[in-house]
């Protein structure tokens, strides 16, 4: 059980729903969130609860301690936590979605990493919201749930007291939203900087980039082609260039592109520089010059035409709204929108 220093005033009770085939860092990936937010002030306590009562066996083989049972959880629970597992048939057990659609109940807000997801959809707990879930098993939870808006990119998603996440780390982003929702953007980012990762992952942020989308390429040059681009994104990419570089003809290396990632030459090397300044944007202070020098876009009005086309919003506004989880304006219009992809898949 997470403990409170003595001295606090009442903590968040959090109740995390545990069982066997559990994933375990969808357990102590939040729990660690809260654990580190209490050094900044004591704000959570937390209990993992299990259907009855014992201890559950982890997918990576760890047992996970129990605190209580289900049946023993007080009615006083602040966030309730339906963390997920890679076989989302286990969340739908009678106990789980009982026990899910009781806490729920009585908590303040109803929260589920990657397929815990399920366990709130069968307890009608998604009816008629948005939520989120692992690429994986979006589908799946789609087509289980017709009564839910899955959106199958989305890191994590608010609808009124209800959040779900992707899963696995996002679990982490998602926790550290709730932190910034409880105690503001200020003890999230001192958590976040504790933990060593960046709060900078709104839920709207998609849950892949171009190099998770692009469909693995079999063709040996073309591969070396991509890498190269990757590598220097700032390098010299026109579509001659390119094809000098690999000895082939201008015809041949579109006709490569064409072929298997269904895009031109041009449109994949301003995906990768895209990507390339909004890691740099998301993650650090560098001057818009820099950013658009050293992701190949030359010039900062380049860079500002691009980001536009692709996200709705100016480099410098991306950078902003990057200063927080989004958490508090989950529908605000005015939030960078997901990249546009191009016939591309999630890695198989």
């Amino acid at each position: 059980m997470m403990r409170a220093r003595a001295g606090s005033a009442k903590p968040r009770r959090v109740v995390v729903l545990g069982f066997d085939g559990v994933r375990f860092l969808d357990v102590v990936g939040p729990l660690e969130v809260m654990t580190v937010a209490n050094e900044h002030g004591d704000h959570y306590i937390a209990q993992v609860a299990t259907p009855d009562g014992n201890d559950v066996l982890t997918t990576t083989g760890n047992r996970l301690g129990a605190d209580v049972a289900l049946d023993d959880v007080e009615d006083d629970v602040d966030t309730l936590l339906v963390a997920g597992s890679p076989d989302w048939e286990r969340l739908l057990h009678p106990a789980v979605v009982s026990a899910t659609g009781h806490l729920a109940g009585v908590a303040r807000r109803i929260v589920s990493v990657c397929t815990g997801s399920f366990a709130l959809a069968a307890a009608g707990l998604l009816d008629g919201k948005r939520a989120a879930t692992h690429w994986r098993h979006a589908a799946a939870l789609g087509e289980r749930f017709p009564n839910v808006a899955v959106d199958p990119e989305a890191l994590f998603v608010r609808d009124g007291n209800v959040f779900t996440s992707a899963g696995i780390a996002s679990g982490i982003d998602l926790t550290l939203a709730l932190v910034e929702d409880d105690l503001g953007p200020d003890v999230a980012r001192a958590t976040a900087k504790t933990l060593v990762v960046f709060l900078q992952r709104p839920g709207g942020q998609s849950q892949f980039s171009t190099w998770t989308t692009t469909r693995a390429v079999k063709n040996e040059p073309l591969r070396m082609i991509l890498d190269e681009i990757a590598l220097d994104p700032a390098g010299k990419h026109t579509l001659e260039a390119i094809a000098e570089r690999a000895n082939f003809s201008v015809r041949h290396v579109s006709r490569l592109f064409d072929e298997y990632l269904q895009m031109t030459p041009g449109a994949y090397v301003e995906r990768v520089r895209l990507e390339t300044a909004r890691a740099m944007l998301e993650a650090g202070d560098d001057e818009l010059v820099t950013v658009a020098r050293r992701s190949g876009f030359g010039s900062v009005e380049t860079l500002r035409r691009a980001f536009v086309r692709e996200y709705g919003v100016a480099p410098g506004a991306y950078r902003s709204r990057f200063r927080t989880t989004g958490i508090a304006h989950p529908n605000d219009g005015a939030w960078p929108r997901a990249p546009h992809r191009v016939k591309v898949s999630p890695p198989a």
